[in-house]
């Protein structure tokens, strides 16, 4: 069990991320491959990805990233990059003897391959190979599901956000998932190595991911900047693809909602009150506070006081409807424009 030590300026210093991390979905996402586990989740992602992926690509990747034990932390850099291309810079300025020592460590969990011993020594080929193949896995198998996995990330994120907001810390601590438990002042992960990690007023950032599957995970070198990364919620249509609709995502959802409905529904992912709703959509307050008590009439939203002013969240039914799934089960008649 990983016991995770907070004091009062750990706590006040707790944040959730508002957005999916690219390079942890990708180590992540690689783990997923190496085993079957979540059929209907991820078996579709898994037959798309098998063949996108070149064999001699996919390889090198798979030497760094065993499914059990660990995988070198220059991989998911500690610092929060606002897109991938940065991101991946970010791994590959990762300093020679950072490179060099948690490849020495992944050494006791996968044997050592010429190519692994070469970019443990620096060689600047090996790191550009590793940067190319990074991008191609990126391009094939995360790229075209991004919207997706945003989506439900940022449905997580507002949900944990209110948890945050009306409740305080002990409650977005205690809900985290069930492999966490929060015995004050300490967070005890379940099924991870036994040891404790002492935050020492550093605070944590809590990293939602759809590809980190049911227990949560961590970087392994406890002075790196700490980041709990946890499992989003998962069902099968988490992951779906945008770019091979043969209607836009917005457009398929209309179709089905109505343009301005849709747009309302979207706009709930983030959560906002009646105001926001209606400048989002380009509509009156009058009209976005119908659209909205339709969307709540259907289950898709939820509606809360706050303050002088009511919040609208989208619930786990419109995440599905959003990702196209469960719109079979929705009578058209009930939500049309």
């Amino acid at each position: 069990m990983l016991r995770i030590h907070f004091t009062p300026r750990d706590l006040a210093r707790t944040t959730v991320s508002t957005r999916p991390a690219p390079l942890w979905e990708i180590l992540l996402s690689l783990h997923m491959l190496q085993h079957s586990d979540g059929r209907l989740v991820f078996e579709d992602w898994r037959r798309h990805v098998r063949t996108k992926v070149a064999p001699d690509q996919m390889r090198l990747l798979l030497e760094l990233t065993p499914v059990k034990g660990y995988s070198p932390d220059f991989l998911t850099p500690a610092e929060s990059a606002p897109d991938f291309d940065t991101a991946l810079e970010m791994t590959l300025s990762t300093p020679r003897q950072q490179i060099r020592s948690q490849l020495d460590l992944l050494s006791k969990y996968r044997p050592v391959s010429p190519w692994t011993r070469e970019l443990a020594e620096g060689d600047r080929h090996s790191l550009r190979k590793l940067g190319r193949a990074i991008k191609t896995y990126h391009d094939a198998a995360i790229a075209p599901y991004w919207k997706s996995i945003g989506t439900h990330v940022t449905a997580d994120h507002t949900h944990r956000g209110d948890a945050l907001a009306r409740h305080g810390v002990d409650r977005l601590l205690s809900s985290l998932h069930p492999r966490v438990r929060w015995v004050a002042p300490v967070l005890q992960v379940l099924d991870m190595n036994d040891r404790d990690l002492y935050l020492d007023g550093r605070g944590i950032e809590l990293q939602p991911s759809a590809f980190c599957w049911q227990v949560p995970t961590k970087l392994r070198d406890p002075e790196l900047k700490p980041i709990l990364v946890y499992p989003i919620q998962h069902a099968p249509g988490i992951l779906r693809q945008s770019a091979l609709d043969t209607e836009p995502p917005s457009d398929a959802l209309g179709s089905l909602l109505g343009s301005t409905r849709a747009a309302a529904l979207e706009a709930a992912v983030s959560g906002c009150t009646t105001t926001e709703l209606a400048k989002r959509c380009n509509i009156s307050p009058a009209a976005a506070s119908h659209q909205a008590t339709v969307l709540r009439e259907a289950g898709l939203i939820t509606t809360r006081r706050a303050g002088a002013s009511v919040r609208h969240e989208v619930t786990q039914l419109g995440i599905w409807l959003l990702s196209g799934h469960g719109s079979g089960n929705l009578r058209q008649s009930t939500i049309a424009s």
